[in-house]
Formats: structure tokens, C-alpha cells, sequence
């Protein structure tokens, strides 16, 4: 290899390095703009996350402590990582498909585009399920727990903190939205024919311990939350097992037609 082809070869080289430096400057600057906004915007935030306790408790009965003097400022600043995150993320996305895009084939950005889309849906879907059904219920269980007002006994009463109460939907939102892409994962798997349908099929068993494992690592250590995670993650997989049998389908018809024109 002479010295002109060395150099030849370090030019697309750099070029790539040169596209992935801006396409993560403008990710970091989506992220630090959205984190500016949300910072203004904490107090309102925090009142949305906190919506599902005084929703159950009762706006009179909703009280949340602090037991820090700066408790409140960095929970603040959690709160406009969290809010940045979610809002930056569109934005982070599309670098890093604007940065993958030209090494694809046109049918292979058009194959991969939907998968795109569907990645925020599936992550709104898991947060919502979080927000109205997962938190409600794991707060309605821990108000029951209370022993309040009972003679002749200890009371018991919920005060959580605000730190930790922020932490746990926060983490939920998260768990759960990761976990719902899991039918984005194995559809895009079954697109590249990696899985198939058979495949999945048959370890489904497996894939029940291992949705098992993955809820009790990502959802607090309570039954109340893993349980609230498998049940969905495991609909989803079988959702999962029959959209790559469609997506198999559909390439068995274009490989039919494919052959079918060759043959004219």
C-alpha cells in the first residue's frame, strides 16, 4: 500500500468523524436548551408528576416532605434532566439517523424510518401506562398500609419525601418506557431476518423468565410494580411475534414477485 492510498483512506475517515462531532454538538445542544426550559419550567413539572398522588389522596391530604434544606433545588435540577431528556430526544434521534442514514440503501432508510417513529410511541405508551394505572395503584397500596387515628395503637402515616417520590416515577417512566421497545427491537430483528416468528415462538418460555428478570431489575422491589411491567411486556412480545410473522409474509410476497418478474 503505497502513501497515497493511506491517505485516501483516512479522508473518509476523518469526514466521518467530522459528521459525528456536529451530529453530537447539535444532540448536546438540544439537550442543554430543553434542560434551560425545563429548569424554568420545574415547578409545573413537578406538579404534573406529583398530579397521581393527589389525585388518589386528595389535593387537602397530598403532602409531600423535605428533609434538606437544597432538596428542593436539586430535585429541580432532576426534574429538567428528566423533562430535557424526554423532550431532547426527538431531536437526538434524528442526528443519529441523519449520521446512520447515508451508509443505508434507500430501501433500507425506508425500512428503517417507521422504526423511528415507532420507538417515542412505544416510550409515550409505557410513561402513560406508568402515569395512570402503575402509580396509582402502587400509591392506593401504600395509603392502605397507613394506621392512622387507631386507639391504643402506633400511628402510621405515608409522608414520602419529595426527593424519592420524584425518583420513583421518574425511574418507572424510564423502566417502563425502555421495556416497551421491545416490539421495535424484535420486529426490526425479524426485518433483518436475524429472529423469526418460529424462533420467537418457540422461546417463548424462556422469554417469560427473562421478561421475569428484567421487571425486577428495572421496577422498585415491590410484587406491585414488577407485575405491573410483565404482564404488558409479555403482551407486547406475543404482539411482537405476530408482527415479524407479518413482516415475513410481506417479504415472502416481494421475493415471490421479484422472481415472477425475472422470469418475464
Amino acid at each position: 500500500m503505497t502513501a497515497e492510498d493511506i491517505d485516501a483512506t483516512k479522508a473518509p475517515l476523518m469526514d466521518h468523524l467530522i459528521e459525528l462531532r456536529m451530529r453530537l454538538v447539535r444532540a448536546i445542544y438540544a439537550f442543554m436548551a430543553a434542560f434551560v426550559v425545563c429548569f424554568y419550567f420545574s415547578r409545573t413539572i413537578y406538579n404534573v408528576l406529583t398530579e397521581p398522588y393527589v389525585r388518589v389522596v386528595g389535593a387537602d391530604k397530598a403532602t409531600l416532605i423535605a428533609t434538606h434544606f437544597l432538596e428542593q433545588f436539586y430535585t429541580n435540577i432532576r426534574l429538567s434532566m428528566f423533562g430535557a431528556g424526554v423532550i431532547a430526544f426527538p431531536i437526538i434521534a434524528a442526528q443519529i439517523y441523519k449520521f446512520v442514514a447515508p451508509g443505508l440503501y434507500k430501501k433500507e432508510r425506508q425500512a428503517f424510518l417507521p422504526y423511528l417513529i415507532a420507538t417515542p410511541f412505544f416510550f409515550a405508551l409505557g410513561a402513560l401506562l406508568v402515569y395512570f394505572v402503575v402509580m396509582p395503584l402502587l400509591i392506593r397500596f401504600s395509603v392502605s398500609l397507613q394506621q392512622v387515628g387507631t386507639p391504643g395503637e402506633a400511628t402510621i402515616e405515608l409522608l414520602p419525601k419529595v426527593s424519592e417520590y420524584l425518583s420513583l416515577i421518574m425511574t418507572l417512566i424510564f423502566a417502563f418506557g425502555a421495556a416497551f421497545q421491545l416490539p421495535v427491537v424484535l420486529t426490526l430483528l425479524g426485518q433483518a431476518g436475524i429472529v423469526s416468528s418460529q424462533y420467537l415462538s418457540s422461546m417463548r418460555r424462556y422469554a417469560i423468565v427473562a421478561v421475569t428478570g428484567i421487571a425486577a431489575i428495572l421496577t422498585p422491589p415491590d410484587l406491585l410494580s414488577m407485575t405491573s411491567l410483565v404482564l404488558p411486556m409479555l403482551l407486547l412480545y406475543e404482539g411482537s411475534v405476530i408482527a415479524v410473522r407479518f413482516v415475513e409474509k410481506r417479504r415472502e410476497a416481494a421475493e415471490k414477485a421479484a422472481k415472477q418478474a425475472n422470469k418475464t
